[in-house]
């Protein structure tokens, strides 16, 4: 008898133990989910200055369809507003680079100047071309500031263009210069559908 009531106590016990972790689960899957969501939102958008927007613009994707650009394709794209006005809009573009294609977030403000680049995946060669993957990379925030008249020249140096290549990645330098040209130039033809706040709250 004595037997039975502490396998019954054991039983009771854990029983309880798995019902308050299912519960504890229960009441911090949400919280934790939103946090995880906040924290990749701000890995994406790390490319728009702080203080540019105060909306989520991953919940504000903008209605483009995939297309083909002139060198590039674009995957799609988001708005930032800030106080409630369209404020820049962030592109996800893709281009082919030397090992493979190389996707692209590309921000551009309402004049139509470059707040930022980031490479969110890449196949280019680890010692050349993939340095274009790196955090911080120094090459692609010289593009900050830019815009689609300023430089004339969309091209490397080597091309009759303004810019400087990554050390030993033509290629790869190449393919990421005209991506950049062909989102400014999508911008500057789409400015007022882009910027539209119709249904953008």
């Amino acid at each position: 008898m004595k037997r039975s009531s502490q396998a019954l106590s054991v039983l009771l016990i854990a029983v309880g133990a798995a019902g308050l972790t299912l519960g504890l689960q229960q009441l911090t899957a949400k919280p934790i989910a939103a946090q995880q969501r906040e924290m990749q939102s701000r890995a994406l958008l790390d490319v728009l200055p702080a203080g540019s927007y105060d909306n989520q613009p991953l919940e504000h994707p903008l209605g483009i369809t995939s297309g083909l650009l002139d060198n590039s394709q674009l995957l799609g794209g988001y708005l930032a507003t800030l106080a409630g006005t369209p404020n820049a809009v962030v592109l996800r573009s893709q281009v082919n680079g030397y090992g493979g294609r190389i996707e692209l977030l590309i921000a551009i403000d309402r004049n139509a100047r470059l707040l930022g680049v980031k490479t969110l995946a890449h196949a280019e060669t680890p010692t050349l071309g993939g340095h274009i993957g790196e955090p911080g990379n120094a090459w692609l925030a010289s593009f900050k500031g830019l815009s689609r008249e300023n430089p004339q020249a969309w091209a490397l140096k080597k091309d009759s263009g303004q810019f400087d290549q990554l050390a030993g990645a033509t290629i790869t330098s190449r393919a990421v210069i005209n991506a950049i040209h062909d989102a400014l130039r999508y911008f500057d033809e789409h400015r007022q559908a882009l910027l539209e706040p119709t249904g953008h709250d």
